[in-house]
């Protein structure tokens, strides 16, 4: 004979559509009251006859487990002090003498954090500076740039070579002792080992009497430039299909 619920529903269908089992099923259909599985509170402690004790010596600041532990032993604690320290853990208002002990120990023994890198512009820019003119941090960025021989190697010949350009720059009349220290700042850079540094000096040795003019003489290449770059413009203006007469006519014109 098949129960029903009030509802008219067998407990075959609502076992099909619950997905129950049907022992499940028939404990709910026929429960006087809705079942209420509310949380369990906490159980008995060791801790319990001991709390009044606890909570005054907390109160009053004392939050050493050991010191704990020792007093409630003699009041008859049978417990251990790592479940005293386990108490005191979950109510402790300020972290304990250890813990602020391991945290100032790690501090102390742990290496300072090397500053870190610059971008490569800005770093290419303060490798080629002098040490005077760098600051502490940016001073100790090279320095860690200069740990790698090769690095210290380029920047050597970089510095160097940016001293011979502006020592031309800074002083007025020409200066003959540039072309042996260019020469021999030539030398060391196409035997230095480095393939990009070895390329550039190389380029410069080809072209090393203008070099050693643009170091020594007061004149510059850079009006003849600038008519160039003016020729240039005029003939990309008309996309390259003018002629020579015509060019010659807009660029006399232009001037």
């Amino acid at each position: 004979m098949r129960r029903r619920r009030a509802g008219g529903q067998s407990l075959r269908q609502i076992n099909r559509e619950t997905g129950l089992v049907r022992a499940t099923v028939r404990k709910y259909a026929f429960a006087e009251r809705f079942p209420c599985h509310g949380r369990r509170g906490p159980g008995r402690s060791i801790h319990d006859p001991h709390l009044h004790h606890l909570h005054a010596h907390q109160a009053a600041g004392c939050e050493n487990a050991m010191q704990l532990w020792r007093e409630l032993r003699s009041r008859g604690f049978a417990g251990t002090v790592k479940q005293v320290r386990r108490w005191l853990s979950e109510r402790r208002t300020r972290p304990a003498r250890t813990t602020i002990w391991r945290l100032q120990r790690s501090r102390l023994m742990a290496p300072a954090a090397p500053p870190p890198l610059l971008s490569p512009k800005h770093l290419s820019w303060h490798l080629l500076r002098e040490l005077d003119d760098l600051d502490v941090e940016t001073a100790a960025v090279v320095a860690r740039v200069l740990q790698d021989d090769e690095a210290a190697k380029v920047v050597n010949l970089g510095r160097r070579f940016c001293r011979i350009v502006r020592s031309r720059c800074r002083g007025g009349p020409a200066k003959p002792a540039i072309a042996p220290s260019f020469d021999a700042w030539l030398s060391d850079a196409r035997a230095c080992g480095v393939q990009v540094v070895q390329s550039f000096a190389a380029s410069l040795a080809q072209d090393g009497a203008a070099v050693r003019a643009g170091l020594r003489l007061p004149c510059s290449s850079g009006q003849a430039k600038g008519q160039v770059n003016r020729l240039k413009l005029l003939k990309r203006a008309m996309y390259g299909r003018a002629k020579l007469d015509l060019l010659r006519r807009r660029f006399l014109l232009a001037a």
